[in-house]
């Protein structure tokens, strides 16, 4: 912690943040960089063995910055308070995504090993890729029948992505990374909510 720098006088500050106000970046800069050490000290409470530091002293210094630019010293707040609240809100959404992403199902992650002791995943179970499921279903089922459990067991999000990535309801087959650029999300997020979309349809036609 030795390489942070000590905080500004009360005065000093003061000086940036009247800067700040007059849209000057170098004072902003200089703000965040002697606050530093307040980033620091709130990421340690959040960290684990399985939590990189850098990665939470960036996210910490992003809501650092958002303090400084949105710091509104007549309110009787001090900016260092301020602040905290600011980096604490950044570094608890953060982990509210961690934990949301790691309970999203994924039919490709294993789930156990067979009698030779190969790893063995839920796709591997169902028996077929995802890019021949969903004809599975539509063959064994007509395409109105899939599209009316639509509303019943797919979110909307799920319900988007499947319509324009199987090209159903006279929308046009779409690739994942045109879905993602479409509904402006990651390909990789794409792809986790088909597969769960699609694992969703299958368990719907087998009931």
């Amino acid at each position: 912690m030795n390489t942070f720098k000590q905080p500004l006088s009360t005065e000093d500050e003061q000086t940036y943040l009247e800067l700040v106000k007059k849209g000057d970046l170098n004072a902003r800069n200089l703000l965040v960089e002697y606050n530093l050490r307040l980033v620091a000290h709130i990421a340690k409470k959040y960290y684990s063995p399985n939590r990189d530091m850098d990665d939470l002293l960036s996210i910490g210094t992003i809501g650092l910055i958002k303090a400084v630019n949105t710091f509104d010293g007549s309110k009787g707040n001090r900016l260092a308070t301020y602040a905290s609240r600011c980096i604490e809100n950044e570094l608890l959404m953060r982990l509210r995504q961690e934990r949301k992403e790691s309970r999203e199902v994924s039919i490709h992650e294993p789930i156990g090993t067979d009698k030779e002791g190969n790893e063995i995943c839920l796709m591997d179970i169902i028996g077929c890729d995802e890019e021949s499921m969903l004809s599975n279903l539509i063959e064994r089922e007509n395409l109105e029948r899939v599209a009316s459990l639509f509303p019943t067991c797919l979110d909307s999000k799920e319900q988007k992505v499947i319509i324009l990535r199987y090209g159903l309801l006279g929308h046009r087959e779409l690739t994942q990374r045109e879905v993602a650029s479409l509904l402006n999300i990651s390909r990789s997020y794409v792809s986790r909510i088909e597969k769960k979309a699609l694992l969703k349809l299958r368990s719907a036609l087998i009931l």
